[in-house]
This record gives C-alpha cells, structure tokens and sequence, in this order.
C-alpha cells in the first residue's frame, strides 16, 4: 500500500513553483501525488474560464514541476475525461498529451459524472489505450449505477489501475464499489490480485468499514451482505442443499461470508431441516414435529412475525417445540409510566416483578421512553442472577406498523438486534400494544444471550 496526497493541477493564477496547492502536495512527503485538472473544453471555459491553450499548459507544468522536486509517482486524473471525449476528443486527446509531456507516470481516464454506459467505456478506453501508449487507470462514479461495471469494462480495455472505495461510499450516488470490483476481477476475470486468505478478509472490511461510518450495512450488498447468500424459497433451500452451485454463484467462504436458510411463509421442510442441523437439533424428515413446526411458522408470519431477521426467536421457537427449551426466568407483572411534565419534558418509569428460581425479584427504572424503561427495569432486575447480561447491548431497535385498517390500534412489528461485543442476533414481537410487541422481542433477545452463555 502507497499513500497519495490529493489536489489539482496549479491555480492559473499561479505559476507551477509558486502554487500553494502545490506547494501543500509536496510537504505532504507521500511517494505517491495525483492530480486532476480539466479535460473537458466546456469545464474550462465555464468553470476555470481561461482559454483552451492555457489548461494543457496548467496540466504540462504542475505535472513537470512535480517530476522535478522528485515525486516519484505521479497520477493524472483526467476530469470528466468520458463526457469530454463525446463533445470534443481532439481536446480530451490533448490533455492527455499534456500530462504526458509533462511526465506523469499514470493516466486515470474519470467518468466523473457518473451517466456513461459500459459499452462507452470499453471502446474509448480502447481506443486511447491502442493509440497512446501509457498505464492507464479508470475511475467511475455509480449515478447510473454502474460504478463497478464500467470499472471492470475499463479493465477489459486495458486500464490497469482502477479508482473506487470500499462499499463505494463517496458524495451523491457513490463512487465504485472496491469491494465488488475486487471479488470480479479475481474470481470472475482471472486476475491474480490479493492471496485466498486476503480474500476471505472482504466481508470483514466491508462491515468495519460501515462501523467505523457509523453505517447500516445494506442487507443486499453483493458478496458481502447478509444476505448475499440467503435462501427463503423451500425450492431454492432443497437445490442448495444438494449443490450449492444451484443457486450460488460463488462459494461464500471465498469472501468471508456465509450461507443462510431463511424461514419465512416460503419456507418447506428443508428450510426447517437446514435450520435444525445449523442449530444442533438435528431430526428426520418425518417426524411430526417438522410439520407443525412449519403450520405454527406460517400461522405466525400471517399474525405479522417476521423471522428473516429475528433467527434467534425462531431457535426459541424451535426448542420450545422441541421441548428443550428451559425458561430463565418468568415475568410476573409489569407496570410502565410515561407522563409529560411541563418544565422537565416527558418522563419514563418502569416497574417489574420476575421470578429466578422460585425468587421473586421486584424493581423499577428511569428510561428514556417507556420501551427503554422496560428494558432498564428488566436488566436490572435480573443482572443479580444473570451478570453477564452487563454485556449484552441492544444495537437496534425497528417499529414497522403492520397494514391494517384498525387506525392507531394496529399491530406493530418490533425488531431488535442485541450484540454481547462478540456476536449478534435478532428478535422479534408483534402485537396491538407496541410495549407487549417490545417485550416479546427484548425477552427472547435476553433468553437467547443466557440459552448460549448457560445452555
């Protein structure tokens, strides 16, 4: 890995040694400078207004002046390069010229408005990379959605350096996904670029990467998302089963993903037996249990249940059915207090009674809203008997309200995703009252934590 400093080309109101710009790159010590400046004709006289001349001597001298004071590598992003070859390519071929001349080590051709198609791409990319002998780099933003494929069009064409960020965050639409662009050019394209064991690292990035953002991953993302590799359809479940290749285009180890079984109204008996093996509660084909398992799913997803995301109740749901699922503790009664004070602003307590082996324990707690009272209130009362609880955290917390014609007395949906540092899991509750609905799925998200930690 290189570090590059960023900028453009020289101010036109400077010259070369005397801009700041420039002078700012340079103190910047990295190996590596990439500059950009203009090659579209229309970008000049409209936002540089200088005249046509003058631009490709901006381009020659900042690049030349770099040279000299001995950076060694030095990248020219041409600007709107794509655009400016459709309007005007005598112009768009001389800025490249310029850089040249100037010695720039790398000619980045950007599709910086993000509107070109793959098939554009390819053939201008071609076409400079046959005529004028350079190491050409391509750099795409995703307006049209076609951050990567027009990336790894550039690469059929000849660039050998590619522009892009990890899961393509950049300003409007984004600019080209690096972590689909990676997994393609190896996998697809037959590319040598990163070891097999770097390789399994990209999921792991990704979603470092949208943590560090502080980011919701898209659940979609190809590769890497969750659900890059998921299965709902019992007939998809029944395939993979046999042969991943069915329905998988790559293995999802070779990423560092996963495969997934999902189980919703779509699922059969081999969503529930993938699901069972996964879970260490392995049973046959036949035995009734599969079948009633599968009615009370379906009875449950027409309620409003929702276990694509919430897997942890649906393994409640399964040992309970089972008969192996062992309680932790059992709620006796709560109360919860939610008024507005007109000088402090709105005020939550909750109050609760549960019991731990024959124990009743009864406390209370300050919230901010009364689902997080409750939820204080439940922590506290069983941290006495359960202290690793301390480190279970609810991550997120999700309210759909269900399509209904019943006004504000409708069921909602809650969806809440806990983490213990290590791992993550998802819970579920639906009901007409959103506190009924949240207790459901804060209980099963504390019972699953203790089934895992106690068994």
């Amino acid at each position: 890995a290189k570090l590059a400093a960023f900028g453009s080309t020289a101010h036109p109101k400077y010259q070369a040694s005397e801009d700041p710009n420039l002078q700012a790159l340079l103190a910047s010590k990295t190996p590596v400078v990439t500059i950009f400046g203009k090659s579209w004709d229309f970008h000049v006289k409209q936002a540089l207004k200088i005249s046509l001349d003058k631009n490709l001597k901006l381009i020659e001298s900042s690049i030349a002046y770099l040279k000299k004071k001995k950076v060694s590598e030095v990248i020219f992003d041409a600007e709107h390069f794509f655009d400016a070859y459709k309007e005007n390519p005598k112009y768009a071929r001389q800025s490249l010229e310029a850089a040249l001349h100037g010695g720039a080590d790398w000619i980045v051709l950007c599709e910086t408005n993000g509107g070109a198609l793959p098939e554009e791409v390819f053939k201008i990319v071609s076409e400079f990379s046959s005529s004028l002998p350079a190491a050409y780099g391509i750099h795409c933003h995703n307006d049209g959605e076609l951050g990567v494929a027009n990336s790894l069009a550039g690469v059929r064409a000849g660039a050998t350096q590619v522009h892009g960020t990890i899961n393509g965050i950049g300003e409007r639409c984004g600019n080209a996904n690096l972590v689909s662009i990676l997994p393609n050019l190896q996998l697809k394209m037959g590319y040598k670029l990163v070891t097999a064991s770097q390789l399994k690292k990209l999921s792991s990035l990704s979603h470092l990467v949208y943590e560090l953002a502080n980011m919701a991953p898209p659940f979609n993302q190809p590769f890497v998302g969750p659900s890059a590799f998921a299965h709902k359809g019992g007939i998809h479940v029944s395939a993979v089963e046999k042969n991943p290749k069915t329905y998988e285009h790559i293995a999802p180890e070779v990423v560092g993903n996963h495969r997934r079984v999902l189980l919703s109204e779509l699922s059969g008996v081999s969503n529930l037996l993938v699901k069972a093996k996964e879970l260490g509660l392995a049973f046959k084909k036949d035995d009734p249990v599969v079948r009633q398992l599968l009615k009370e799913l379906k009875e449950l997803e027409n309620q409003g249940f929702q276990f694509e995301g919430a897997e942890a109740s649906f393994e409640i749901l399964m040992k309970k059915a089972l008969k192996r699922f062992k309680p932790h503790f059992k709620l006796l009664g709560f109360k919860v207090l939610d008024q507005e004070i007109a000088e402090d602003g709105s005020f939550s307590e909750a109050t609760i009674l549960v019991e731990v082996d024959g124990i009743v324990e009864h406390t209370a707690a300050l919230g901010h809203g009364p689902v997080n009272a409750l939820d204080q209130a439940l922590r506290k009362a069983l941290e006495r008997f359960y202290p690793s609880l301390k480190q279970v955290r609810l991550k997120d917390y999700k309210v759909r309200v269900l399509p209904s014609d019943s006004g504000t007395a409708s069921k909602v949906r809650v969806l809440i995703e806990s983490t213990d540092g290590e791992h993550t899991w998802g819970t579920v509750g639906v009901h007409e009252n959103i506190l009924q609905a949240s207790w459901q799925a804060l209980t099963d998200a504390l019972e699953y934590h203790l089934s895992q930690v106690l068994g």
